[in-house]
């Protein structure tokens, strides 16, 4: 009977999942964003290698949406055994975690979830310091109007100028079959 061989992560590539939390699903623009990190997240696991897939959930303070234990803190995408979970409470997830141990300075990072004006603009601008080289997928990420009436869309396309302008690249969903495999 044959065996089945599971692949073992690359390193030097990264899916970053930040903050893709049920809380995050409470704005109705946020559907579309789960769709499209789903999408992302499946292209990934069936790639061969798969890049290593970490999942950074933020911890909340008690009454928050997202409060530790709470249905809000809970990941939208059930994680594999191969994949990694972090906790997070700030911005930034290298920032008090060991996500810089997890993901090598010269590795290729695709950064896909929630609060783009938040944790992935912090978490971006801190992996580009280190080096890394980071791709952001349009559509993959999103966040909420500001408590100013800035809608969401504004809000994302602002962080997606400055960090293009620190470095980040972008590509756009329809790229996505082809993310994992190409070199």
């Amino acid at each position: 009977m044959p065996s089945t061989i599971t692949p073992v992560p690359d390193s030097r590539r990264v899916l970053l999942l930040l903050d893709f939390q049920r809380a995050a699903l409470a704005d109705a623009s946020a559907k579309l964003v789960e769709q499209n990190v789903l999408r992302i997240l499946e292209q990934a696991r069936i790639a061969s290698p798969p890049p290593r897939i970490i999942h950074v959930r933020n911890q909340g303070e008690e009454g928050e949406p997202d409060e530790r234990n709470s249905v809000g803190w809970q990941l939208i995408s059930d994680p594999l055994p191969t994949e990694h979970i972090l906790d997070k409470k700030k911005n930034n997830a290298f920032a008090g975690t060991n996500l810089g141990d997890m993901i090598p300075s010269d590795a290729e990072v695709v950064v896909v979830g929630f609060q783009t004006d938040f944790a992935i603009r912090e978490t971006c601008r801190a992996a580009l310091e280190r080096g890394n080289e980071i791709l952001l997928i349009r559509g993959a990420h999103g966040t909420r109007d500001g408590v100013d009436g800035t809608p969401a869309l504004r809000i994302t396309q602002d962080v997606e100028t400055t960090l293009e302008d620190g470095g980040a690249h972008f590509l756009d969903m329809k790229h996505v079959s082809g993310l994992f495999t190409d070199r």
